[in-house]
């Protein structure tokens, strides 16, 4: 008991916090203190706070990771589940938790250069937004008038540009708008150079504008990729050209432009017309335009000379005699056309006049007269007796029902008795009662009211 007693007394007990700790330690002191990982991205997921939380695999092994924000602020190309990616960083372990993970400072795309799959994913994301669509880009004016450069102040592509223009369309004014073209904000500055001239460009009148640059490396031109940009260029009202590096070049700004040109001296050869042409091609509507005026002179005068001969003007009062021989002609036509209409109009009306002598009207008019006047006659005495005859049978029906009628008797000196209780007749003593009300119609409608005091059979 005692031997257990000093082993526990000898024996050091460490909390879980001191074991990590250790643990934390041993790693720091035997790891390399950078360390760089091949592997495919898992469970990837970015706080809002800006941190990124991940994991790398291989065939048989994974291993969480963090980057934190300032640190993936540096990646160009955008990380996702499934990249196959080389990071740079340490090993850390997470006391609270017991966890350890390797803290990542750099991150590249592994078999590609980072920014290269940057520009590639960003090509992809605005191609499916439609920011490339042909439907989308502005027509260039023929002949613009003032033009905006938006490029180094400093830089040979200024030159290049204004001599380009200059060389072939003198007139056109210039305006630059100095902008940084590589290195940080360099993107946020040109959009938002853009933004300010089209919110300006009632007073500016700008017909076009140029965006770009002489040629450098892609990380050079990586401004010309930002989608800052590209959304600037696409948003903008004034036509844009872009201008960007060498011939080899091609950039998101490029692809979101109303026009492309590779190389800033082409950029004046796509903004503007050559002078040496548009002189040309001004003599050679010129001539044809006098060709035409001649050609169309030599067929008036031809045409004239047609007139000229003619009979109108050999003798202009042809034609006024042929029509007043003409209005002659009709003149007599119509005259003889309503003497025919009259005559046979006249015929008729005589023919009428012997059909109605023939009828002799008079004579017809008077036999109908006495005709009508017998009608007349002979249909009042039927009336008459029928009228007659109906009364009779009229008033001897009425002597009938007067006959029959209950209360004619009364005239003769009778009446009717009636029960006022009962409204019936009373023809027996049996049919009253002492206190009841009697009715008695007399002649002329006439009643007696009485109240029986004593019923009598007798």
């Amino acid at each position: 008991m005692q031997t257990q007693t000093q082993a526990q007394t000898r024996t050091k007990v460490y909390t879980v916090t001191q074991v990590n700790s250790l643990v934390k330690d041993v790693l720091a002191a035997n790891l390399p203190s950078w360390l760089t990982i091949k592997g495919e991205i898992t469970d990837w997921k970015q706080h809002q706070s800006g941190h990124c939380y991940f994991s790398l695999k291989d065939e048989e092994s994974i291993l969480p990771c963090a980057m934190w924000r300032g640190n993936f602020s540096k990646v160009k190309f955008k990380p996702g589940n499934g990249l196959a990616v080389l990071v740079t960083g340490s090993i850390d372990l997470y006391v609270p938790q017991g966890r350890y993970k390797l803290i990542v400072d750099e991150m590249i795309p592994a078999g590609m250069g980072a920014l290269q799959l940057a520009f590639e994913q960003m090509v992809r994301k605005l191609e499916a937004e439609g920011l490339f669509a042909e439907s989308h880009k502005k027509p260039l004016p023929k002949y613009p008038q003032r033009i905006g450069i938006l490029t180094s102040e400093s830089g040979a592509a200024l030159h290049d540009i204004a001599d380009s223009i200059h060389n072939r369309w003198p007139c056109t004014r210039l305006a630059l708008y100095p902008v940084p073209v590589q290195g940080p904000g360099a993107a946020e500055a040109i959009a938002a150079a853009i933004a300010d001239v089209n919110r300006r460009n009632d007073r500016l009148k700008l017909d076009v504008l140029i965006v770009g640059r002489g040629g450098g490396s892609l990380e050079d031109l990586w401004a010309f990729n930002e989608e800052v940009l590209a959304r600037a260029i696409f948003a903008s009202r004034i036509p844009i050209i872009s201008a960007v590096g060498h011939e080899v070049d091609v950039t998101v700004a490029d692809l979101v432009a109303d026009a492309r040109a590779s190389t800033p001296t082409k950029a004046g050869v796509a903004a503007v017309p050559d002078r040496e042409d548009v002189l040309s091609d001004l003599s050679h509507q010129e001539r044809r335009l006098a060709g035409a005026v001649r050609s169309r002179f030599g067929l008036c005068r031809e045409y004239l000379r047609t007139i000229l001969a003619s009979s109108a003007f050999r003798n202009p009062l042809l034609s006024v005699r042929n029509r007043e021989q003409h209005l002659d002609d009709l003149s007599w036509g119509l005259g003889d056309a309503m003497r025919k209409i009259f005559l046979r109009a006249h015929k008729r009306i005589q023919d009428c006049q012997e059909q109605v002598a023939r009828i002799e009207p008079h004579r017809l008019l008077g036999r109908m007269t006495v005709e009508l006047n017998d009608l007349a006659g002979r249909g009042l005495a039927a009336v008459t007796q029928a009228l007659h005859r109906k009364t009779l049978q009229i008033t001897a029906q009425e002597n009938r029902l007067a006959g029959l009628n209950p209360k004619s008797v009364l005239n003769r000196g009778y009446s009717i008795t009636l029960n006022k209780q009962t409204g019936r007749v009373v023809r027996v003593v049996g049919d009253v009662k002492t206190g009841d009300v009697l009715l008695t119609e007399l002649a002329g409608e006439n009643r007696i009211e009485s109240r029986v005091i004593e019923a009598d059979n007798g």
